[in-house]
C-alpha cells in the first residue's frame, strides 16, 4: 500500500486535538475531509499518533542501566515514577527530571529516562497524575486528567521531586529538569518556583507569565520547533523577560519540524536531524550545568 500523505493541515489539527479544542470525533471527521476519505483517514491517524511499540530505543532490561519502579514522597500524598541510573558509574552523579507530555509516563518518556541515565545521569521520570492514580492506559482518559490538574500542585510536587533526587546517595545534589509538551511547560513553571533547580530543558513547551521570571535561578536551554505557532507565539515575550531579568538563558528554534519533533515514537511529526541536534545541546548543557 502506498505511503499516505500527510500535509501540514492534518498536522495541525492532531494538535488541535491533543491540545485545545478538538475531542476525538471531531478530529477525525476534520482529518476526513483532509484526506478525501474515512479510509485515507484511518490509514493517517495512526501515523500523526505516537506509537507505543516503537517506544523502545534503549532496552528496558539494557543491563548497562539500574531501572526501577519506585514511589516516593510528593507535596500532599505519594508520587509514582520511574528511576533510571548506569550500572557502573564512578562517582556521584547530576540528576534530572524528565517530565513527560500530556500523555503522562507513557513507554516512550521512560526510553527518555533511559537514554538520559546512558549519558551519566540519574534521571527520575515522575508521573504527574499520581494524585489523580496514575497514567491510564487509555490516551484519551490521559488528555482529560491533564484538564483535572492543579497548576500550583504540579510545580509544588516538582519541587518535591527536586528535594528527593538531591538527597540521594547516587547524586551529586545538583537537579536539572528535561520536560517535551506539557512538560516543557512544567520545566518552565518549575524554574519560576524552584530555587534549587540547576538547569531546565525545555522542548517546545508554553511559556510561563513575565512577572513570574524574576523567580527563576536555573540556567535555560529552551528548543523551539519552527512550525509550531501555537507555543512559538510566546517566544518574543518570554525571551525579553528573561533578558531585563539577567537569567542565563538558551534559545534554538528548528527549522521546518514541527511540535513533538523529538518523539520518534510519531512518524509524521518526528524529525531525526532536529531531535539529535537538540538531544546533543541538552546532554551538553546538563552536563555543564550539573557537574
Amino acid at each position: 500500500m502506498e505511503k499516505p500523505t500527510i500535509t501540514q493541515a492534518m498536522i495541525n489539527a492532531y494538535d488541535e486535538y491533543t491540545h485545545l479544542t478538538l475531542d476525538r470525533r471531531n478530529f477525525m471527521d476534520k482529518l476526513t475531509k483532509l484526506a478525501g476519505s474515512a479510509t485515507a483517514a484511518a490509514a493517517i491517524a495512526p501515523l500523526l499518533a505516537a506509537n507505543k511499540a516503537a517506544a523502545e530505543m534503549v532496552a528496558g532490561n539494557d543491563d548497562r542501566l539500574i531501572a526501577k519502579d519506585i514511589t516516593y514522597p510528593g507535596s500532599g500524598g505519594d508520587m509514582k515514577g520511574y528511576l533510571v541510573q548506569p550500572k557502573d558509574a564512578s562517582g556521584k552523579l547530576g540528576a534530572v527530571i524528565v517530565i513527560h507530555e500530556n500523555r503522562g509516563l507513557n513507554p516512550h518518556i521512560r526510553d527518555v529516562a533511559r537514554r538520559m541515565a546512558l549519558e551519566g545521569f540519574v534521571a527520575l521520570a515522575p508521573d504527574f497524575l499520581s494524585p489523580q492514580g496514575g497514567t491510564p492506559e487509555n490516551e484519551d482518559q490521559a488528555r482529560d486528567m491533564f484538564g483535572k490538574l492543579d497548576a500550583a500542585t504540579v510545580v509544588a510536587n516538582g519541587e518535591a521531586t527536586v528535594l528527593y533526587l538531591s538527597k540521594l546517595d547516587a547524586t551529586n545534589g545538583n537537579v536539572g529538569a528535561i520536560g517535551f509538551c506539557w512538560g516543557g511547560g512544567a520545566v518552565n513553571n518549575l524554574a519560576t518556583k524552584s530555587p534549587e533547580l540547576k538547569a531546565g530543558v525545555a522542548y517546545y513547551g508554553a511559556q510561563p507569565q513575565a512577572s513570574a521570571v524574576p523567580g527563576i535561578k536555573a540556567a535555560l536551554l529552551l528548543h523551539y520547533a519552527g512550525l509550531d505557532d501555537r507555543i512559538n507565539a510566546g517566544i518574543d515575550a518570554y525571551k525579553k523577560a528573561l533578558e531585563e531579568n539577567g537569567k542565563k538563558f538558551q534559545i534554538y528554534v528548528y527549522d521546518g519540524v514541527n511540535h513533538a519533533f523529538n518523539n520518534d515514537t510519531s512518524a509524521a511529526r518526528y524529525d531525526k536531524a532536529a531531535a539529535d541536534l537538540a538531544w546533543s545541546r541538552t546532554v551538553e548543557f546538563l552536563k555543564q550545568n550539573l557537574a
